[in-house]
Protein backbone atom coordinates (compact mmCIF):
# COMPACT_ATOMS: atom_id res chain seq x y z
CA UNK A 1 0.00 0.00 0.00
CA UNK A 2 2.94 2.31 0.67
CA UNK A 3 4.33 1.63 -2.79
CA UNK A 4 0.95 2.30 -4.42
CA UNK A 5 0.66 5.61 -2.57
CA UNK A 6 4.08 6.68 -3.83
CA UNK A 7 3.10 5.88 -7.42
CA UNK A 8 1.02 9.07 -7.43
CA UNK A 9 3.92 11.48 -6.83
CA UNK A 10 4.70 14.16 -9.39
CA UNK A 11 8.39 13.31 -9.83
CA UNK A 12 8.92 11.00 -12.78
CA UNK A 13 12.14 9.56 -11.33
CA UNK A 14 10.47 8.66 -8.03
CA UNK A 15 7.57 7.00 -9.82
CA UNK A 16 10.01 4.93 -11.86
CA UNK A 17 11.84 3.87 -8.69
CA UNK A 18 8.59 2.73 -7.07
CA UNK A 19 7.53 0.93 -10.27
CA UNK A 20 10.84 -0.95 -10.25
CA UNK A 21 10.15 -2.01 -6.65
CA UNK A 22 6.75 -3.37 -7.69
CA UNK A 23 8.42 -5.18 -10.59
CA UNK A 24 10.81 -6.81 -8.10
CA UNK A 25 7.80 -8.09 -6.15
CA UNK A 26 6.12 -9.38 -9.32
CA UNK A 27 9.33 -11.19 -10.30
CA UNK A 28 9.26 -13.16 -7.05
CA UNK A 29 11.66 -11.26 -4.74
CA UNK A 30 14.49 -13.40 -6.07
CA UNK A 31 17.01 -11.81 -3.70
CA UNK A 32 15.41 -13.67 -0.78
CA UNK A 33 14.90 -17.06 -2.49
CA UNK A 34 17.18 -20.10 -2.62
CA UNK A 35 15.80 -22.01 -5.61
CA UNK A 36 14.00 -21.44 -8.88
CA UNK A 37 10.86 -23.09 -7.51
CA UNK A 38 10.70 -20.53 -4.69
CA UNK A 39 11.07 -17.66 -7.16
CA UNK A 40 8.20 -18.92 -9.31
CA UNK A 41 6.04 -19.61 -6.25
CA UNK A 42 6.47 -16.13 -4.77
CA UNK A 43 6.08 -14.50 -8.17
CA UNK A 44 2.65 -16.11 -8.53
CA UNK A 45 1.68 -15.30 -4.94
CA UNK A 46 2.79 -11.67 -5.22
CA UNK A 47 0.95 -11.18 -8.52
CA UNK A 48 -2.35 -12.26 -6.97
CA UNK A 49 -1.61 -10.00 -3.98
CA UNK A 50 -0.80 -7.05 -6.24
CA UNK A 51 -4.03 -7.50 -8.18
CA UNK A 52 -6.13 -7.67 -5.02
CA UNK A 53 -4.54 -4.38 -3.88
CA UNK A 54 -5.50 -2.64 -7.15
CA UNK A 55 -2.01 -2.50 -8.67
CA UNK A 56 -3.15 -3.27 -12.22
CA UNK A 57 -5.52 -0.29 -12.31
CA UNK A 58 -2.79 2.01 -10.99
CA UNK A 59 -0.32 0.80 -13.61
CA UNK A 60 -2.99 1.16 -16.31
CA UNK A 61 -3.27 4.86 -15.46
CA UNK A 62 0.51 5.23 -15.62
CA UNK A 63 0.50 3.47 -19.00
CA UNK A 64 -2.07 5.95 -20.33
CA UNK A 65 0.18 8.79 -19.15
CA UNK A 66 3.23 7.34 -20.90
CA UNK A 67 1.31 6.76 -24.13
CA UNK A 68 0.08 10.37 -24.13
CA UNK A 69 3.53 11.73 -23.23
CA UNK A 70 4.18 13.96 -26.22
CA UNK A 71 7.57 15.05 -24.91
CA UNK A 72 8.95 11.52 -24.99
CA UNK A 73 7.56 10.99 -28.51
CA UNK A 74 9.05 14.21 -29.86
CA UNK A 75 12.45 13.54 -28.29
CA UNK A 76 12.47 10.03 -29.79
CA UNK A 77 11.61 11.44 -33.22
CA UNK A 78 14.50 13.89 -33.05
CA UNK A 79 17.07 11.22 -32.19
CA UNK A 80 19.00 9.67 -35.08
CA UNK A 81 19.14 6.28 -33.32
CA UNK A 82 16.71 5.03 -30.67
CA UNK A 83 18.05 2.73 -27.96
CA UNK A 84 16.72 0.72 -25.05
CA UNK A 85 17.12 3.71 -22.71
CA UNK A 86 14.30 5.61 -24.46
CA UNK A 87 11.62 3.15 -23.31
CA UNK A 88 12.64 2.43 -19.70
CA UNK A 89 9.39 3.56 -18.08
CA UNK A 90 7.20 1.76 -20.61
CA UNK A 91 9.17 -1.47 -20.31
CA UNK A 92 8.85 -1.50 -16.51
CA UNK A 93 5.09 -0.91 -16.66
CA UNK A 94 4.50 -3.51 -19.38
CA UNK A 95 6.66 -6.07 -17.56
CA UNK A 96 4.61 -5.77 -14.36
CA UNK A 97 1.33 -6.03 -16.29
CA UNK A 98 2.58 -9.02 -18.29
CA UNK A 99 3.67 -10.91 -15.16
CA UNK A 100 0.29 -10.27 -13.54
CA UNK A 101 -1.68 -11.40 -16.60
CA UNK A 102 0.44 -14.52 -17.15
CA UNK A 103 0.51 -15.66 -13.51
CA UNK A 104 -3.20 -15.06 -12.90
CA UNK A 105 -4.19 -16.59 -16.25
CA UNK A 106 -2.66 -20.01 -15.51
CA UNK A 107 -4.97 -22.28 -13.54
CA UNK A 108 -3.79 -24.82 -10.98
CA UNK A 109 -5.62 -27.37 -8.88
CA UNK A 110 -4.13 -25.96 -5.68
CA UNK A 111 -5.59 -22.48 -6.24
CA UNK A 112 -7.81 -21.25 -3.43
CA UNK A 113 -11.37 -20.05 -3.92
CA UNK A 114 -10.24 -16.44 -3.48
CA UNK A 115 -7.72 -16.84 -6.30
CA UNK A 116 -10.29 -18.45 -8.59
CA UNK A 117 -12.69 -15.60 -7.93
CA UNK A 118 -9.94 -13.05 -8.54
CA UNK A 119 -9.11 -14.75 -11.85
CA UNK A 120 -12.68 -14.52 -13.12
CA UNK A 121 -12.97 -10.90 -11.97
CA UNK A 122 -9.72 -10.02 -13.70
CA UNK A 123 -10.88 -11.73 -16.91
CA UNK A 124 -14.10 -9.73 -16.83
CA UNK A 125 -12.24 -6.45 -16.28
CA UNK A 126 -9.97 -7.12 -19.26
CA UNK A 127 -12.80 -8.32 -21.53
CA UNK A 128 -15.44 -5.64 -21.02
CA UNK A 129 -15.35 -1.88 -20.95
CA UNK A 130 -14.99 -0.61 -17.41
CA UNK A 131 -15.65 3.00 -16.34
CA UNK A 132 -16.46 4.06 -19.93
CA UNK A 133 -13.04 2.91 -21.12
CA UNK A 134 -12.23 0.63 -24.02
CA UNK A 135 -11.11 -2.97 -23.42
CA UNK A 136 -7.47 -3.35 -22.56
CA UNK A 137 -6.69 -5.20 -25.80
CA UNK A 138 -7.81 -2.20 -27.86
CA UNK A 139 -5.38 0.03 -25.97
CA UNK A 140 -2.54 -2.31 -26.89
CA UNK A 141 -3.73 -2.42 -30.52
CA UNK A 142 -3.62 1.39 -30.60
CA UNK A 143 -0.04 1.26 -29.34
CA UNK A 144 0.85 -1.08 -32.21
CA UNK A 145 -0.66 1.21 -34.85
CA UNK A 146 0.95 4.28 -33.26
CA UNK A 147 4.32 2.56 -33.39
CA UNK A 148 3.95 1.52 -37.03
CA UNK A 149 2.80 4.98 -38.10
CA UNK A 150 6.07 6.46 -36.81
CA UNK A 151 4.46 8.66 -34.18
CA UNK A 152 5.98 6.69 -31.28
CA UNK A 153 9.11 4.86 -32.47
CA UNK A 154 10.32 4.38 -28.90
CA UNK A 155 7.51 1.97 -27.93
CA UNK A 156 8.87 -1.46 -26.80
CA UNK A 157 6.93 -3.33 -29.45
CA UNK A 158 8.07 -6.79 -28.34
CA UNK A 159 6.57 -6.37 -24.86
CA UNK A 160 3.42 -4.79 -26.30
CA UNK A 161 2.83 -7.73 -28.65
CA UNK A 162 3.65 -10.29 -25.99
CA UNK A 163 1.20 -8.72 -23.56
CA UNK A 164 -1.46 -8.38 -26.28
CA UNK A 165 -1.14 -12.09 -27.13
CA UNK A 166 -1.55 -13.13 -23.49
CA UNK A 167 -4.49 -10.76 -22.95
CA UNK A 168 -6.32 -12.19 -25.98
CA UNK A 169 -5.59 -15.72 -24.79
CA UNK A 170 -6.83 -14.85 -21.28
CA UNK A 171 -10.02 -13.05 -22.30
CA UNK A 172 -11.10 -15.15 -25.29
CA UNK A 173 -9.50 -18.46 -24.32
CA UNK A 174 -6.98 -20.83 -25.85
CA UNK A 175 -7.58 -23.85 -28.09
CA UNK A 176 -9.06 -26.01 -25.32
CA UNK A 177 -11.55 -23.32 -24.33
CA UNK A 178 -12.30 -22.71 -28.01
CA UNK A 179 -13.18 -26.40 -28.48
CA UNK A 180 -15.50 -26.25 -25.45
CA UNK A 181 -17.20 -23.15 -26.87
CA UNK A 182 -17.63 -24.90 -30.21
CA UNK A 183 -19.29 -27.92 -28.57
CA UNK A 184 -21.58 -25.63 -26.55
CA UNK A 185 -22.59 -23.58 -29.59
CA UNK A 186 -23.38 -26.66 -31.67
CA UNK A 187 -25.61 -27.91 -28.86
CA UNK A 188 -27.42 -24.56 -28.72
CA UNK A 189 -28.05 -24.68 -32.49
CA UNK A 190 -29.31 -28.27 -32.32
CA UNK A 191 -26.41 -29.68 -34.36
CA UNK A 192 -24.90 -33.13 -33.71
CA UNK A 193 -21.79 -33.18 -31.52
CA UNK A 194 -18.31 -33.10 -33.02
CA UNK A 195 -16.65 -36.41 -33.80
CA UNK A 196 -13.19 -35.27 -32.68
CA UNK A 197 -11.02 -32.30 -31.78
CA UNK A 198 -9.08 -31.18 -34.84
CA UNK A 199 -6.22 -29.79 -32.75
CA UNK A 200 -5.72 -33.14 -31.00
CA UNK A 201 -5.89 -34.98 -34.32
CA UNK A 202 -3.16 -32.82 -35.81
CA UNK A 203 -0.98 -33.33 -32.73
CA UNK A 204 -1.12 -37.11 -33.19
CA UNK A 205 -0.13 -36.98 -36.87
CA UNK A 206 3.41 -37.56 -38.01
CA UNK A 207 5.21 -34.34 -38.89
CA UNK A 208 6.16 -33.92 -42.52
CA UNK A 209 9.82 -33.46 -43.39
CA UNK A 210 10.59 -29.81 -44.20
CA UNK A 211 11.62 -29.10 -47.79
CA UNK A 212 15.23 -28.52 -48.68
CA UNK A 213 16.55 -25.03 -49.12
CA UNK A 214 15.55 -23.53 -52.44
CA UNK A 215 19.07 -22.72 -53.65
CA UNK A 216 20.41 -26.16 -52.76
CA UNK A 217 17.44 -27.74 -54.49
CA UNK A 218 18.04 -25.71 -57.62
CA UNK A 219 21.76 -26.55 -57.74
CA UNK A 220 21.12 -30.25 -57.30
CA UNK A 221 18.52 -30.22 -60.06
CA UNK A 222 20.93 -28.51 -62.45
CA UNK A 223 23.62 -31.11 -61.84
CA UNK A 224 23.54 -34.04 -64.33
CA UNK A 225 22.39 -37.35 -62.83
CA UNK A 226 24.85 -40.27 -62.66
CA UNK A 227 24.56 -42.99 -65.29
CA UNK A 228 23.08 -45.42 -62.78
CA UNK A 229 20.13 -43.08 -62.29
CA UNK A 230 19.30 -42.70 -65.97
CA UNK A 231 18.03 -46.24 -66.43
CA UNK A 232 15.51 -46.06 -63.59
CA UNK A 233 14.16 -42.57 -64.12
CA UNK A 234 10.65 -43.88 -64.57
CA UNK A 235 10.76 -45.66 -61.23
CA UNK A 236 12.26 -42.61 -59.52
CA UNK A 237 9.48 -40.40 -60.87
CA UNK A 238 6.95 -42.90 -59.66
CA UNK A 239 8.48 -42.84 -56.19
CA UNK A 240 8.50 -39.04 -56.07
CA UNK A 241 4.83 -39.01 -56.96
CA UNK A 242 3.93 -41.59 -54.34
CA UNK A 243 6.03 -40.04 -51.56
CA UNK A 244 3.66 -37.95 -49.49
CA UNK A 245 3.51 -36.46 -46.06
CA UNK A 246 1.86 -37.76 -42.92
CA UNK A 247 -1.04 -39.36 -44.79
CA UNK A 248 1.16 -42.07 -46.32
CA UNK A 249 0.61 -44.56 -43.54
CA UNK A 250 -3.14 -44.12 -43.75
CA UNK A 251 -3.38 -44.85 -47.47
CA UNK A 252 -1.52 -48.12 -47.53
CA UNK A 253 -4.64 -50.25 -47.64
CA UNK A 254 -7.74 -49.85 -49.75
CA UNK A 255 -10.67 -50.73 -47.52
CA UNK A 256 -13.09 -51.12 -50.42
CA UNK A 257 -10.93 -53.45 -52.50
CA UNK A 258 -11.29 -57.21 -52.17
CA UNK A 259 -8.05 -58.98 -51.43
CA UNK A 260 -7.12 -61.45 -54.17
CA UNK A 261 -4.08 -63.70 -54.12
CA UNK A 262 -1.42 -62.39 -56.44
CA UNK A 263 0.17 -64.57 -59.07
CA UNK A 264 3.85 -65.43 -59.15
CA UNK A 265 4.51 -63.06 -62.10
CA UNK A 266 2.88 -60.15 -60.28
CA UNK A 267 4.89 -60.85 -57.15
CA UNK A 268 8.15 -60.97 -59.11
CA UNK A 269 7.38 -57.72 -60.97
CA UNK A 270 6.35 -56.02 -57.71
CA UNK A 271 9.57 -57.14 -56.06
CA UNK A 272 11.67 -55.76 -58.94
CA UNK A 273 9.78 -52.47 -58.80
CA UNK A 274 10.35 -52.10 -55.08
CA UNK A 275 14.06 -52.79 -55.46
CA UNK A 276 14.29 -50.16 -58.20
CA UNK A 277 12.48 -47.63 -56.05
CA UNK A 278 14.63 -48.33 -53.01
CA UNK A 279 17.81 -47.99 -55.01
CA UNK A 280 16.96 -44.62 -56.49
CA UNK A 281 16.76 -42.39 -53.43
CA UNK A 282 18.17 -38.94 -53.99
CA UNK A 283 20.26 -37.15 -51.43
CA UNK A 284 17.57 -34.49 -51.29
CA UNK A 285 15.06 -37.01 -49.99
CA UNK A 286 17.26 -38.21 -47.12
CA UNK A 287 17.04 -36.60 -43.71
CA UNK A 288 20.52 -35.28 -42.81
CA UNK A 289 19.83 -35.55 -39.08
CA UNK A 290 18.65 -39.17 -39.05
CA UNK A 291 21.32 -41.83 -39.70
CA UNK A 292 20.41 -44.64 -42.10
CA UNK A 293 18.86 -47.63 -40.31
CA UNK A 294 20.91 -50.79 -40.04
CA UNK A 295 20.11 -53.61 -42.41
CA UNK A 296 17.53 -55.95 -40.95
CA UNK A 297 15.24 -58.71 -42.09
CA UNK A 298 12.01 -57.50 -43.68
CA UNK A 299 8.94 -57.75 -41.49
CA UNK A 300 6.09 -59.93 -42.58
CA UNK A 301 2.74 -58.41 -43.40
CA UNK A 302 1.25 -59.86 -40.21
CA UNK A 303 3.53 -57.75 -37.99
CA UNK A 304 2.87 -54.43 -39.76
CA UNK A 305 -0.31 -52.74 -38.55
CA UNK A 306 -1.65 -49.75 -40.49
CA UNK A 307 -4.46 -47.60 -39.10
CA UNK A 308 -7.69 -47.89 -41.04
CA UNK A 309 -8.98 -44.86 -42.87
CA UNK A 310 -8.07 -41.23 -42.41
CA UNK A 311 -6.87 -39.79 -39.09
CA UNK A 312 -9.98 -37.58 -38.98
CA UNK A 313 -13.65 -38.21 -39.68
CA UNK A 314 -14.61 -37.31 -43.26
CA UNK A 315 -17.11 -34.49 -43.67
CA UNK A 316 -19.64 -34.14 -46.48
CA UNK A 317 -21.72 -31.02 -47.12
CA UNK A 318 -25.31 -30.98 -48.28
CA UNK A 319 -24.19 -29.36 -51.54
CA UNK A 320 -21.83 -32.27 -52.20
CA UNK A 321 -24.68 -34.79 -51.94
CA UNK A 322 -26.89 -32.66 -54.20
CA UNK A 323 -24.11 -32.29 -56.78
CA UNK A 324 -23.43 -36.04 -56.76
CA UNK A 325 -27.11 -36.88 -57.25
CA UNK A 326 -27.45 -34.28 -60.01
CA UNK A 327 -24.63 -35.86 -61.99
CA UNK A 328 -25.96 -39.38 -61.40
CA UNK A 329 -29.52 -38.49 -62.45
CA UNK A 330 -28.34 -36.75 -65.61
CA UNK A 331 -26.29 -39.81 -66.47
CA UNK A 332 -28.79 -42.60 -65.78
CA UNK A 333 -32.22 -40.91 -66.00
CA UNK A 334 -31.76 -37.75 -68.02
CA UNK A 335 -33.32 -35.19 -65.68
CA UNK A 336 -32.77 -33.84 -62.16
CA UNK A 337 -34.96 -33.32 -59.10
CA UNK A 338 -33.37 -30.16 -57.70
CA UNK A 339 -32.48 -30.37 -54.04
CA UNK A 340 -34.27 -33.68 -53.45
CA UNK A 341 -31.76 -36.11 -51.91
CA UNK A 342 -34.24 -38.82 -50.82
CA UNK A 343 -35.72 -40.01 -54.12
CA UNK A 344 -33.38 -42.60 -55.66
CA UNK A 345 -35.82 -44.27 -58.09
CA UNK A 346 -34.17 -45.35 -61.33
CA UNK A 347 -30.62 -45.18 -60.03
CA UNK A 348 -28.44 -48.31 -59.86
CA UNK A 349 -27.60 -50.04 -56.59
CA UNK A 350 -24.02 -48.65 -56.28
CA UNK A 351 -25.41 -45.12 -56.38
CA UNK A 352 -27.75 -46.01 -53.50
CA UNK A 353 -24.78 -47.24 -51.46
CA UNK A 354 -22.78 -44.12 -52.30
CA UNK A 355 -25.59 -41.78 -51.22
CA UNK A 356 -26.00 -43.77 -48.01
CA UNK A 357 -22.29 -43.43 -47.25
CA UNK A 358 -22.33 -39.71 -48.01
CA UNK A 359 -25.30 -39.14 -45.70
CA UNK A 360 -23.56 -41.02 -42.91
CA UNK A 361 -20.73 -38.46 -43.01
CA UNK A 362 -22.93 -35.42 -43.60
CA UNK A 363 -21.64 -32.44 -41.62
CA UNK A 364 -23.45 -29.17 -40.93
CA UNK A 365 -21.08 -26.49 -39.67
CA UNK A 366 -21.91 -23.54 -37.46
CA UNK A 367 -20.98 -21.28 -40.37
CA UNK A 368 -23.69 -22.86 -42.57
CA UNK A 369 -26.33 -22.11 -39.95
CA UNK A 370 -25.11 -18.54 -39.52
CA UNK A 371 -25.14 -17.89 -43.27
CA UNK A 372 -28.65 -19.33 -43.56
CA UNK A 373 -29.87 -17.10 -40.72
CA UNK A 374 -28.36 -14.03 -42.40
CA UNK A 375 -30.08 -14.89 -45.68
CA UNK A 376 -33.43 -15.23 -43.91
CA UNK A 377 -32.93 -11.87 -42.18
CA UNK A 378 -32.23 -10.23 -45.52
CA UNK A 379 -35.38 -11.74 -47.06
CA UNK A 380 -37.72 -10.85 -44.19
CA UNK A 381 -36.20 -7.97 -42.22
CA UNK A 382 -39.53 -6.60 -41.00
CA UNK A 383 -41.20 -9.82 -39.88
CA UNK A 384 -38.14 -11.37 -38.23
CA UNK A 385 -37.11 -8.15 -36.50
CA UNK A 386 -33.67 -7.18 -35.30
CA UNK A 387 -31.24 -9.95 -34.43
CA UNK A 388 -30.27 -10.24 -30.75
CA UNK A 389 -26.48 -10.44 -30.54
CA UNK A 390 -25.09 -11.75 -27.22
CA UNK A 391 -22.48 -9.53 -25.58
CA UNK A 392 -19.62 -12.03 -25.45
CA UNK A 393 -15.95 -10.99 -24.99
CA UNK A 394 -15.30 -11.87 -28.63
CA UNK A 395 -18.23 -9.77 -29.87
CA UNK A 396 -17.18 -6.78 -27.77
CA UNK A 397 -13.61 -7.03 -29.03
CA UNK A 398 -14.76 -7.20 -32.65
CA UNK A 399 -17.06 -4.20 -32.23
CA UNK A 400 -14.17 -2.20 -30.80
CA UNK A 401 -11.78 -3.31 -33.57
CA UNK A 402 -14.22 -2.91 -36.46
CA UNK A 403 -13.56 0.73 -37.41
CA UNK A 404 -9.77 0.40 -37.31
CA UNK A 405 -9.49 -3.25 -38.29
CA UNK A 406 -7.60 -2.63 -41.58
CA UNK A 407 -5.01 -0.49 -39.77
CA UNK A 408 -4.56 -3.16 -37.09
CA UNK A 409 -3.97 -5.94 -39.63
CA UNK A 410 -1.57 -3.85 -41.71
CA UNK A 411 0.40 -2.85 -38.60
CA UNK A 412 0.77 -6.46 -37.44
CA UNK A 413 1.92 -7.62 -40.87
CA UNK A 414 4.38 -4.72 -41.13
CA UNK A 415 6.03 -5.79 -37.89
CA UNK A 416 5.97 -9.43 -39.00
CA UNK A 417 7.69 -8.46 -42.25
CA UNK A 418 10.38 -6.54 -40.38
CA UNK A 419 11.01 -9.60 -38.18
CA UNK A 420 11.24 -12.03 -41.10
CA UNK A 421 14.66 -13.70 -41.23
CA UNK A 422 15.04 -13.18 -44.98
CA UNK A 423 13.90 -9.56 -45.09
CA UNK A 424 16.47 -6.94 -45.99
CA UNK A 425 16.82 -3.68 -44.10
CA UNK A 426 15.20 -0.76 -45.89
CA UNK A 427 15.24 2.91 -45.14
CA UNK A 428 11.45 3.14 -44.95
CA UNK A 429 10.94 0.03 -42.80
CA UNK A 430 10.07 0.27 -39.12
CA UNK A 431 12.71 -0.25 -36.46
CA UNK A 432 11.65 -3.20 -34.29
CA UNK A 433 14.99 -3.32 -32.46
CA UNK A 434 14.51 -0.07 -30.55
CA UNK A 435 14.00 -1.90 -27.23
CA UNK A 436 16.96 -4.26 -27.62
CA UNK A 437 19.80 -2.10 -28.96
CA UNK A 438 22.02 -0.55 -26.23
CA UNK A 439 23.02 3.10 -26.09
CA UNK A 440 26.60 2.25 -27.01
CA UNK A 441 27.21 -0.28 -29.73
CA UNK A 442 29.38 -3.32 -28.84
CA UNK A 443 33.10 -2.99 -29.31
CA UNK A 444 34.26 -6.53 -28.47
CA UNK A 445 33.53 -9.89 -30.04
CA UNK A 446 31.79 -11.11 -26.87
CA UNK A 447 29.45 -8.12 -26.79
CA UNK A 448 28.68 -8.56 -30.47
CA UNK A 449 27.82 -12.24 -29.97
CA UNK A 450 25.52 -11.49 -27.03
CA UNK A 451 23.80 -8.72 -28.97
CA UNK A 452 23.35 -11.02 -31.98
CA UNK A 453 21.69 -13.65 -29.81
CA UNK A 454 19.49 -10.99 -28.21
CA UNK A 455 18.39 -9.68 -31.62
CA UNK A 456 17.50 -13.18 -32.87
CA UNK A 457 15.60 -13.90 -29.65
CA UNK A 458 13.82 -10.56 -29.99
CA UNK A 459 12.66 -11.37 -33.53
CA UNK A 460 11.61 -14.89 -32.58
CA UNK A 461 9.35 -13.61 -29.79
CA UNK A 462 7.78 -11.04 -32.14
CA UNK A 463 7.10 -13.64 -34.83
CA UNK A 464 5.55 -16.13 -32.41
CA UNK A 465 3.43 -13.46 -30.72
CA UNK A 466 1.96 -12.12 -33.97
CA UNK A 467 1.41 -15.59 -35.41
CA UNK A 468 -0.39 -16.83 -32.30
CA UNK A 469 -2.38 -13.59 -32.06
CA UNK A 470 -3.65 -13.79 -35.64
CA UNK A 471 -4.48 -17.47 -35.30
CA UNK A 472 -6.47 -16.92 -32.11
CA UNK A 473 -8.36 -13.97 -33.59
CA UNK A 474 -9.27 -15.89 -36.75
CA UNK A 475 -10.48 -18.95 -34.87
CA UNK A 476 -12.55 -17.02 -32.32
CA UNK A 477 -14.06 -14.70 -34.93
CA UNK A 478 -14.97 -17.70 -37.08
CA UNK A 479 -16.79 -19.29 -34.16
CA UNK A 480 -18.50 -16.03 -33.20
CA UNK A 481 -19.71 -15.32 -36.75
CA UNK A 482 -18.44 -16.48 -40.13
CA UNK A 483 -18.72 -13.00 -41.66
CA UNK A 484 -16.42 -11.56 -38.98
CA UNK A 485 -13.85 -14.20 -39.90
CA UNK A 486 -14.20 -13.44 -43.60
CA UNK A 487 -13.83 -9.71 -43.01
CA UNK A 488 -10.59 -10.16 -41.07
CA UNK A 489 -9.30 -12.67 -43.63
CA UNK A 490 -10.14 -10.27 -46.44
CA UNK A 491 -8.00 -7.52 -44.96
CA UNK A 492 -5.16 -9.95 -44.31
CA UNK A 493 -5.22 -10.95 -47.97
CA UNK A 494 -5.36 -7.31 -49.05
CA UNK A 495 -2.28 -6.63 -46.90
CA UNK A 496 -0.32 -9.41 -48.69
CA UNK A 497 -0.38 -11.86 -45.80
CA UNK A 498 -0.02 -14.93 -48.03
CA UNK A 499 3.25 -13.80 -49.74
CA UNK A 500 4.55 -12.84 -46.31
CA UNK A 501 3.92 -16.35 -44.97
CA UNK A 502 5.61 -17.83 -48.04
CA UNK A 503 8.56 -15.55 -47.36
CA UNK A 504 9.12 -17.37 -44.07
CA UNK A 505 9.31 -20.71 -45.89
CA UNK A 506 11.85 -19.39 -48.38
CA UNK A 507 14.77 -20.44 -46.21
CA UNK A 508 16.30 -23.44 -44.50
CA UNK A 509 13.25 -24.39 -42.44
CA UNK A 510 15.01 -27.14 -40.49
CA UNK A 511 17.68 -24.84 -39.11
CA UNK A 512 15.13 -22.08 -38.51
CA UNK A 513 12.79 -24.14 -36.35
CA UNK A 514 15.62 -25.81 -34.41
CA UNK A 515 17.54 -22.60 -33.69
CA UNK A 516 18.02 -21.81 -29.99
CA UNK A 517 18.22 -18.04 -29.64
CA UNK A 518 18.96 -17.91 -25.93
CA UNK A 519 21.69 -18.64 -23.40
CA UNK A 520 20.59 -21.03 -20.68
CA UNK A 521 22.64 -19.45 -17.88
CA UNK A 522 21.07 -16.03 -18.59
CA UNK A 523 17.45 -17.25 -18.61
CA UNK A 524 15.09 -16.20 -15.82
CA UNK A 525 14.89 -17.27 -13.01
CA UNK A 526 18.14 -19.24 -13.31
CA UNK A 527 20.22 -16.06 -13.63
CA UNK A 528 18.85 -14.65 -10.35
CA UNK A 529 19.64 -17.70 -8.18
CA UNK A 530 22.87 -19.20 -9.43
CA UNK A 531 26.22 -17.50 -9.63
CA UNK A 532 26.74 -16.48 -13.22
CA UNK A 533 29.89 -17.91 -14.77
CA UNK A 534 32.23 -15.62 -16.59
CA UNK A 535 31.02 -15.42 -20.16
CA UNK A 536 33.67 -15.57 -22.85
CA UNK A 537 33.56 -16.12 -26.57
CA UNK A 538 34.50 -19.76 -26.10
CA UNK A 539 31.84 -20.36 -23.43
CA UNK A 540 29.16 -18.80 -25.60
CA UNK A 541 30.17 -21.04 -28.47
CA UNK A 542 30.12 -24.09 -26.20
CA UNK A 543 26.64 -23.22 -24.91
CA UNK A 544 25.33 -22.84 -28.43
CA UNK A 545 27.02 -26.10 -29.50
CA UNK A 546 25.58 -28.04 -26.54
CA UNK A 547 22.09 -26.72 -27.18
CA UNK A 548 22.41 -27.48 -30.89
CA UNK A 549 23.42 -31.09 -30.22
CA UNK A 550 20.62 -31.46 -27.69
CA UNK A 551 17.99 -30.22 -30.14
CA UNK A 552 19.52 -32.38 -32.85
CA UNK A 553 19.18 -35.40 -30.57
CA UNK A 554 15.53 -34.54 -29.87
CA UNK A 555 14.85 -34.15 -33.58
Amino acid sequence: MGLLDRLEVVSRERRLKVARAVLYLAQGTFGECDSEVDVLHWSRYNCFLLYQMGTFSAFLELLHMEIDNSQACSSALRKPAISIADSTELRVLLSVMYLMVENIRLERETDSCAWRTARETFRTELSFSMHNEEPFALLLFSMVTKFCSGLAPHFPIKKVLLLLWKVIMFTLGGFEHLQALKVQKRAELGLPPLAEDSIQVVKSMRAASPPSYTLDLGESQLAPPPPSKLRGRRGSRRQLLTKQDSLDIYNERDLFKTEEPATEEEEESAGDGERNLDGELDLLEQDPLVPPPPSQAPLSAEHVAFPKGLPWAPKVRQKDIEHFLELSRNKFIGFTLGQDTDTLVGLPRPIHESVKTLKQHKYISIADVQIKNEEELEKCPMSLGEEVVPETPCEILYQGMLYSLPQYMIALLKILLAAAPTSKAKTDSINILADVLPEEMPITVLQSMKLGIDVNRHKEIIVKSISALLLLLLKHFKLNHIYQFEYVSQHLVFANCIPLILKFFNQNILSYITAKNSISVLDYPCCTIQDLPELTTESLMSYKTQEWYFRKYLA
